[in-house]
């Protein structure tokens, strides 16, 4: 896993060891198998620390879309069952950290890990994705270092358990005919179908998927992490979306494959230092989201 535009690289198995320190620091948490987890974040690193860490304890990954407010919010943790959220700064306009105290605002006077909300009687924890402090939430860093000190014989025992049929990803539809509601997946369903997709392009150990679509929606988790994942691919990834770190991403790390829906690819077709770029690596990819001009 590569984010170019900050050099930072891991390896499988350094990122498998990360993975493993989360997934024993959520198990210190008192989370366990078949609880859901939602995770309210811009495509940062740990996003994906987070996927796998649930999934080796039997969680379910609840995806939330980054563009929700407050009452989609307030919709999604409820409607799921959430036992605990990770969340960000914020994105765009909103501000992740204020929404999530002004729907849960028991998280500013209760110990944390002791949370109980009126409102969300389910929840129990909220997890900051960062270095920093917030009243009430637990860090990505003290998880990791809660980890380190765990045994890996709770986990292993965990693992044992789980299985190919176990639900591990809850997505949400967009709510077109109706209220949102949430797609129950299993491991052997999204790694299928990221297997195939992968297959699809003749994906291989050298290859170099550039990731610029958002991790929330299969688009991102299946099409590209597990397509790649299934194929011992690397994947380039970007936190969000610009056409120009696209480009400086496919040259600098000579990736193979590109996704995006056709705006991003309009976008960085259109682009002003497009000639300025040397795109020769790039053979195949998946533009996805709406039928586009050849």
């Amino acid at each position: 896993m590569v984010y170019p535009d900050r050099d930072l690289r891991f390896n499988y198995s350094q990122f498998n060891e990360r993975v493993e320190d989360l997934a024993k620091g959520l198990l210190a948490l008192g989370l366990k198998k078949g609880d859901h987890i939602g995770i309210w974040a811009r495509n940062v690193p740990d996003w994906l620390t987070f996927l796998f860490a649930t999934s080796k304890i039997g969680a379910v990954l609840v995806t939330v879309n980054t563009s929700y407010r407050s009452h989609e919010l307030a919709y999604v943790v409820k409607q799921s069952d959430m036992k605990a959220l990770a969340i960000i700064d914020g994105f765009r306009n909103v501000d992740y950290v204020q929404t999530v105290y002004d729907i849960v605002p028991e998280l500013k006077t209760q110990q944390r890990g002791n949370l109980t909300s009126q409102e969300f009687p389910e929840l129990n924890h909220v997890i900051y994705i960062g270095q920093e402090k917030h009243r009430g939430m637990y860090n990505t860093r003290e998880l990791l270092l809660l980890g380190k000190h765990e045994s890996d014989a709770e986990l292993a025992k965990i693992k044992a358990t789980n299985t190919a049929d176990d639900v591990v990803n809850m997505q949400y539809t967009s709510g077109t005919t109706g209220f949102p509601k949430g797609v129950m997946l299993t491991h052997k369903n999204i790694l299928n179908n990221g297997y195939y997709v992968g297959e699809k392009q003749k994906f291989t150990d050298q290859d170099r998927l550039c990731l610029p679509v958002p991790l929330f929606h299969c688009f991102g988790i299946v099409l590209g992490v597990l397509a790649a994942l299934s194929h011992e691919a690397t994947l380039v990834m970007l936190e969000v979306f610009d056409p120009l770190l696209v480009l400086a991403a496919v040259q600098k790390e000579k990736c193979t494959a590109l996704y995006g829906v056709p705006t991003m690819f309009i976008a960085e077709l259109n682009h002003p230092m497009f000639d300025m770029f040397d795109l020769s690596s790039l053979r195949t990819g998946i533009m996805a989201g709406s039928p586009c001009p050849t």
